[in-house]
């Protein structure tokens, strides 16, 4: 079965996850779907992820018995594309959630695109 949207199914397999407290989720691997793993891991919404054999792991992350990922929200999508420059930059939820862009120096979070002063395709939000 072909996935037309990846990131979404990735981002869809999270939250249901998290809805049912799952420990961890495993779905197919890409490079995009690794990059944004470790983005999540390194600002603390997951708590470890790896790739083997095409396939990605994410452990999931929870405090006080709730998951530490409370939304996720897929902004540009394969019919819509959703391209920001360095001053359009969205603040999610006043700063308590990140975005992921897609730039010319690769994946990276909202704060990093302004301060490298680069735009590009706005994929997700996550708070």
């Amino acid at each position: 079965m072909s996935v037309v949207d990846p990131i979404a199914d990735m981002l869809a397999r999270i939250r249901n996850a998290h809805g049912a407290f799952h420990s961890n989720v495993v779905m197919p691997g890409s490079k995009m779907k690794s990059a944004i793993a470790e983005i999540l891991k390194a600002e603390g919404y997951i708590a470890d992820c790896a790739s083997a054999d095409g396939s990605l792991s994410m452990t999931l992350k929870y405090a006080g018995g709730k998951p530490a990922i409370s939304g996720l929200k897929k902004v540009s999508t394969p019919g819509r594309r959703v391209y920001v420059g360095v001053e359009d930059i969205p603040n999610v939820q006043n700063g308590l959630g990140i975005c992921i862009l897609s730039t010319s120096r690769g994946l990276l979070v909202g704060g990093q695109a302004v301060a490298e002063k680069v735009g590009g395709e706005l994929l997700c939000e996550i708070w």
